[in-house]
């Protein structure tokens, strides 16, 4: 008679720079046989390089930490986004926040056991149902003066780059992100977005159209006036997406 195959465990991490709140998830955890922790954290930076080394299923997160904070993980991780995230904090400002970032659940401290099941109860369910975010962005995380913020993909001009940083043009205001563009180039919507340099990204709807310049190659002109060097890397992909079919002329 074959033996049945146990079923695989969820592998979880947590992330808390208190020992002993990491330490009472980690508790709280082990009572599940479900469960298996596979790494605890106590910074954001370590977090980051865990998740991405360890691919965990679920990850309870603290949302203030020195230096890199839980949304400044959940920024840089981009689509490396495990299939659940349950942010842990003492400030209840921060729950639509986490739930915009992504996060499945938000545990207001001090939680009690039944609030923790029931946390643990959904995040299972999504890991279950192979539910993960959304496959492109819609929304940014952006700090700024002591201030965190969410910016819709869609208020966004063009994103230049700027050294390890972009630079996200929205209307007359612009704002730093700590990501790369080739990141950003993945993740955006591809029919809306579309790379013209490898120091700028448009959005599609934006774009007015094209002028030669002086050395006999073509510029993006947005219709705020802006006007873009357009790299004959990314022509071919930039007539694509505005559907361009008189190529013969560009």
């Amino acid at each position: 008679m074959c033996s049945q195959e146990r079923p695989q465990k969820i592998r979880a991490l947590v992330v808390d720079d208190e020992p002993l709140a990491r330490t009472n998830l980690v508790v709280l955890l082990r009572l599940d046989p479900e469960i298996e922790i596979v790494r605890e954290c106590g910074s954001g930076m370590e977090a980051l390089a865990a998740i991405r080394d360890s691919k965990p299923d679920l990850v309870f997160l603290d949302v203030q930490m020195p230096e890199c904070d839980g949304f400044d993980v959940l920024e840089m991780l981009g689509r490396d986004l495990p299939p659940a995230v349950v942010f842990v904090t003492a400030y209840d400002q921060y729950a639509l926040r986490a739930f915009e970032a992504g996060a499945l659940d938000y545990l207001l401290k001090p939680f009690d056991n039944a609030r923790f099941d029931r946390a643990l109860s959904r995040a299972k369910q999504r890991i279950a149902n192979g539910t993960s975010p959304p496959a492109t962005l819609q929304w940014l995380t952006v700090k700024s003066a002591g201030e965190v913020s969410f910016l819709k993909t869609s208020e966004i001009d063009w994103i230049e780059a700027a050294d390890y940083y972009s630079c996200l043009h929205v209307g007359v205001k612009t704002h730093l992100l700590r990501r790369s563009m080739s990141e950003l180039d993945q993740e955006l919507d591809q029919a809306t977005f579309c790379r013209i340099h490898r120091s700028a990204i448009v959005r599609l709807d934006r774009v007015r159209g094209l002028k030669l310049n002086e050395n006999g190659d073509y510029d993006v002109l947005l219709d705020n006036g802006t006007r873009l060097r357009l790299s004959r890397r990314y022509r071919k992909q930039l007539q694509s997406r505005l559907r361009v079919r008189d190529s013969h002329r560009l």
